[in-house]
């Protein structure tokens, strides 16, 4: 399998069996998200997306914390040196970057150790699943500086853990265990700190294994349920489920089935 690694100031990725693992590369801010960050960020999905040795990306943090959101100290500079306009806009760049990741075409893993606050959990709520290492902690402190989550990003928690913790996860603005994060079905996992790395590359070794088409499919239609009611596009589903029957790789799942061997699925 190939390997490659590349790392720019904020962010480095690598490419090994199929897994794309890009860190977070500010351990010293622990890992707080910076206008540079943002834009490597975003060529750096860029890149992947569509590379056709990457199967599932992960995204970590280098040291002691997977990302504690944004470098707020940097963003308060920028609001008093170029005015609310500019920090705003620096948002909208930053939130561009979570879109993007939000609607990747392949799946994505947030495997958080340390720290996962205000917009890193927005990050993390933009990936498709998310495994957490004991002792990480959740929270959004919005409510303790006077400021206003997005409404996507709001969205999306409401879809990942209800209305109700919502509202207690801003409301207390407090910082919660990976056991209360598990509990409310903020993270999918929860595992040693020992055991994180070795636990997220089976679930990719899982993923891997299946019809590429099949898991693509199933990514797209749950992200059409979880749009804004009268948002959910009937027409694409139906497009994407059959174009799944259509396909070799379900030529080749019914005949390993019925040969009783591991299928050898090709993503076509």
């Amino acid at each position: 399998m190939s390997t490659e690694r590349a790392e720019c100031d904020t962010v480095a990725f690598e490419v090994a069996e199929g897994i794309a693992w890009v860190s977070f590369n500010r351990p010293e801010k622990r890992n707080c998200m910076s206008p540079s960050l943002n834009r490597q960020m975003m060529r750096v999905l860029d890149e992947l997306e569509f590379r056709e040795d990457v199967g599932v990306l992960v995204l970590t943090g280098e040291g002691t914390s997977w990302t504690a959101g944004m470098d707020l100290k940097e963003y308060f500079r920028e609001t008093e040196a170029r005015g609310v306009g500019a920090t705003r806009k620096a948002q909208r760049e930053a939130y561009g970057w979570w879109r993007r990741l939000r609607w990747y075409q392949k799946p994505t893993i947030a495997m958080i150790d340390g720290f996962c606050i205000g917009g890193g959990l927005g990050i993390a709520l933009s990936s498709d699943m998310r495994i957490a290492a004991e002792g990480s902690t959740f929270g959004i402190p919005a409510a303790k500086l006077g400021l206003a989550y997005g409404a996507t990003g709001t969205g999306r928690l409401v879809n990942v853990v209800g209305p109700s913790f919502a509202k207690e996860i801003f409301f207390t603005a407090r910082r919660f265990t990976h056991d209360e994060a598990h509990s409310m079905g903020l993270v999918n996992r929860v595992t040693t700190k020992e055991a994180l790395e070795n636990f997220v590359r089976d679930y990719c070794a899982l993923i891997a294994e299946n019809a590429p088409m099949t898991v693509n499919t199933a990514k797209q239609v749950v992200d059409e349920f979880a749009k804004a009611p009268g948002n959910f596009d009937a027409e694409k589903c139906d497009t994407l489920i059959a174009r799944c029957f259509a396909s070799d790789d379900y030529k080749e799942g019914r005949a390993a089935f019925m040969e009783k061997r591991k299928p050898a699925f090709k993503g076509k």
